[in-house]
């Protein structure tokens, strides 16, 4: 019997061609609708795989009213500040401006050369390799807002500026690396070295670096009340630079593989983790390549779709006199559909699920249409549970081999 994802990905290859990608002449945040539309969710499978992509989205869309229930009531919430209401509106079209040169250059900006970055014992429950070791990464992040009236706002927060990762190393000297980026509320090392098989990855050679995002893990404030929660409670600027933060410090641990003699390295990330590794592909052309997993692709549209988190971002987009297209205008500065990648399309790759309700699969279609149809791999689950995900690991094998990345 032919196996879930063949099916699902013959499908979707019949549907919508190899024809190549052409850049539509308005950006991406005034030209979004048609492109949703383009790009439905649903596919048309056999009965079987329809029943089996079906019942793994009812899981998601339960999990999704969990997160997006928590967003809710203790995150977004916080956004509502009459005060600063019109100093915001201010603020914020400095990263309007900023997107609309599409110059991921002037937003992203180049870390600071020696930064010390501090090597420890690792948490109690790590990966212990018989062949090499599990090692604690920290460094005190030298990371400024690139808009430097938010500087007293963003940067009190102490704990988050203090960035970590987990590094795994063979000991027989720097092999290429694979470096992982978590999703939202997902932080723990454990966690992602079991969902995304890493100790696989490591005994095929790999080292791994387990990244860190801010606000989440350690790096949460003292009295934060789930991790991830102070990446979206600031505001829109505030999430502006969280994302400005995010790439700012994995680059700063680019820096350090390189220190160590690193010659490769690549980024694969699942969810808010898929979305940094897609914009890391229009930064960072130091990287081999760039996967990301069920990514999100507009953190707008997405949160305009998560009941109840819909009905207060509904609120909130009302409270400031904003539309969709300004809403996405206004997060544009960060989205990876602002800005050509710097890797070729050979070095590009998307792992998409058929039943994702948390990133939908239009997300990753948009994705896939924005790096010239690349290389995706659709498998036939959700965003937490990934059918068939063994042949969708050796495909990612498969194709960093193929790349030269050993």
């Amino acid at each position: 019997m032919e196996d879930l994802s063949n099916i699902v990905s013959r499908v979707v290859n019949a549907d919508y061609g190899h024809s190549r990608h052409v850049m539509p002449e308005q950006p991406w945040w005034d030209n979004l609708e048609s492109n949703f539309y383009k790009f439905p969710d649903d596919f048309e499978l056999d009965l079987r795989t329809k029943l089996l992509v079906d019942a793994t989205a009812y899981v998601d869309i339960g999990i999704r009213t969990v997160v997006a229930s928590l967003l809710a009531t203790l995150s977004l919430p916080l956004m509502f500040n009459p005060l600063r209401k019109f100093k915001d509106q201010e603020e914020i079209q400095f990263y309007q401006a900023m997107a609309e040169t599409a110059d991921a250059s002037a937003f992203f900006q180049r870390p600071a050369d020696g930064v010390e970055v501090r090597e420890s014992e690792p948490a109690w429950y790590h990966f212990q390799p018989d062949d090499g070791e599990c090692r604690g990464l920290t460094f005190d992040s030298p990371f400024q807002p690139v808009n430097e009236n938010l500087n007293h706002r963003y940067l009190r927060h102490s704990r988050n500026r203090v960035a970590c990762a987990q590094h795994w190393r063979h000991s027989s000297g720097p092999r290429p690396t694979i470096c992982v980026i978590h999703g939202f509320m997902a932080d723990p090392y454990w966690l992602n070295s079991k969902f995304l098989e890493l100790r696989w990855f490591y005994q095929q050679g790999y080292d791994i670096l387990l990244y860190t995002l801010p606000f989440h893990g350690a790096r949460q404030g003292r009295f934060s009340p789930f991790s991830g929660h102070g990446y979206f409670s600031g505001g829109m600027c505030h999430l502006n630079e969280s994302v400005a933060h995010s790439v700012y410090d994995f680059r700063v641990f680019l820096d350090y593989l390189d220190s160590r003699g690193v010659e490769q390295y690549g980024v694969t990330g699942i969810s808010l983790g898929g979305y940094t590794s897609a914009i890391l592909a229009a930064v960072e052309d130091r990287l081999a390549f760039s996967i990301p997993n069920v990514p999100v692709v507009s953190i707008v549209d997405v949160l305009l779709q998560w009941a109840p988190a819909s009905w207060v971002a509904k609120i909130l987009m009302r409270f400031n006199g904003l539309s969709i297209r300004e809403a996405r205008h206004q997060l544009a500065v960060h989205n990876p559909l602002t800005y050509k990648p710097k890797l070729p399309r050979e070095r590009l790759m998307i792992v998409g699920g058929a039943g994702d309700r948390l990133a939908p699969p239009k997300h990753s279609r948009l994705l896939w249409d924005h790096w010239d149809r690349c290389q995706i791999h659709w498998f036939p689950g959700n965003h937490v549970i990934h059918l068939d995900q063994g042949k969708y690991l050796k495909e990612m094998l498969a194709f960093m081999q193929g790349i030269d990345f050993r």
